[in-house]
This record gives C-alpha cells, sequence and structure tokens, in this order.
C-alpha cells in the first residue's frame, strides 16, 4: 500500500495561513478529514489593489463560517510590505521577491501564533502550483527560527488535493483570482484591467 505523503501535524493547535478561500479548501477538508480544527489567518498585506484583497478576505471568512472554524485577519499593511521587497519588484515570479514576500507574511504569522499559544503554523501557499515548495520551506524555517514555533512542512498540491480544490472551487462558488495577489505579479499576467 502507497504511504501517504502527507503527514500529522508536528504539534495542534494549528493555524492555517491562508492566502485564498479556494487554495484553503482542500487543505481545510483534509485537515478536519484527520480531526484537525485549523484557525485560518488571512494575513496578505501584498495584495493589490484594496478591492482585490477585501474580495479574497470575504471569500475567506465566508469559507471559514461556513465550517464553523475560527477566522482571523491580520493588519493590511501594504507600503510596509512593499519597504520588505523593496529592490525586488522586477524579479520574476518564484524569484528573490516571492521568497522574501514569503518571509515576511510567515514570520509574521508565526508571531501572532506563538503569541496565542498555537503548536505549529502551515500555510496554504504550499498548494499553488505557481510556488516554489523549497522557497516556502526555507520562509517556514525562517519563521521556525526566528519564533520557535514549529513550522509543519507539507506540499499540500500532493494526494489529489489539487484535483479536491478544484471541484470544491465550483461547490462553493468561491471568487478565484487570476494573479498571485501583488501588483508585480499581476503586470506578468494577462489581467485585462491593464
Amino acid at each position: 500500500m502507497k504511504r501517504p505523503s502527507l503527514t500529522p501535524p508536528p504539534a495542534e493547535p494549528v493555524m492555517l495561513h491562508a492566502c485564498c478561500a479556494p487554495c484553503s479548501s482542500a487543505i481545510v477538508e483534509w485537515m478536519l478529514h484527520h480531526g484537525i480544527r485549523p484557525t485560518i489567518y488571512f494575513y496578505n498585506p501584498n495584495i493589490t489593489p484594496y478591492a482585490e484583497y477585501a474580495i479574497r478576505r470575504d471569500e475567506s471568512r465566508r469559507h471559514a463560517e461556513a465550517l464553523g472554524l475560527r477566522w482571523e485577519e491580520g493588519p493590511y499593511d501594504h507600503e510596509e510590505w512593499l519597504q520588505a521587497v523593496r529592490g525586488l519588484e522586477a524579479e520574476p515570479e518564484r524569484g528573490a521577491r516571492c521568497l522574501k514576500c514569503f518571509e515576511y507574511r510567515l514570520l509574521r504569522a508565526a508571531e501572532v501564533a506563538s503569541d496565542e499559544g498555537f503548536g505549529c503554523l502551515t500555510t496554504t501557499l504550499a498548494s499553488s502550483r505557481w510556488k516554489s515548495q523549497s522557497q516556502l520551506d526555507q520562509a517556514g524555517e525562517h519563521a521556525e527560527s526566528e519564533t520557535g514555533l514549529a513550522f509543519w512542512h507539507q506540499n499540500w498540491r500532493k494526494d489529489g488535493l489539487s484535483e479536491r480544490r478544484a471541484v470544491l472551487l465550483r461547490e462553493f462558488a468561491f471568487y478565484n483570482q487570476q494573479y498571485c495577489g501583488c501588483e508585480f505579479s499581476r503586470r506578468q499576467t494577462s489581467d485585462p484591467e491593464e
């Protein structure tokens, strides 16, 4: 029998850093099926314009409420985020800017999780085929070393979760964004508004 590639969390309770409802959906379903009730932490100061941020935030909250899960929102500190990635604006997707963005967001999520007594942190960013798993692991390790909070390394694309995400996207009728969130990734897409 094939051994599952997804592993239990290193400690509970679990905070799930969420980028959006579609990416959260299959992960949360898997967790609930395995007896884990995560708190969803929406912290994405990279997302712009604010109207886009608000849509993603509201969909994430709607998803959590539909499942009876605790949901929290971090501060929308876009100007601070811009300072964190300053000098990396021209980097391509999966380049140094993305790593810096992941480090920034996961460190702040880990600080909140640590302050609130969580056992570990994981992220829905690891569900996207557009993200570098090694960069996410590196960012998670950075957050763990800075806060002492365990980072739950997980490739959330495995074991059919990518396919399940597509099903849940339709079932919940989620808004499904077409770019990562930041103005720099948006420029690299064929966004009709540009």
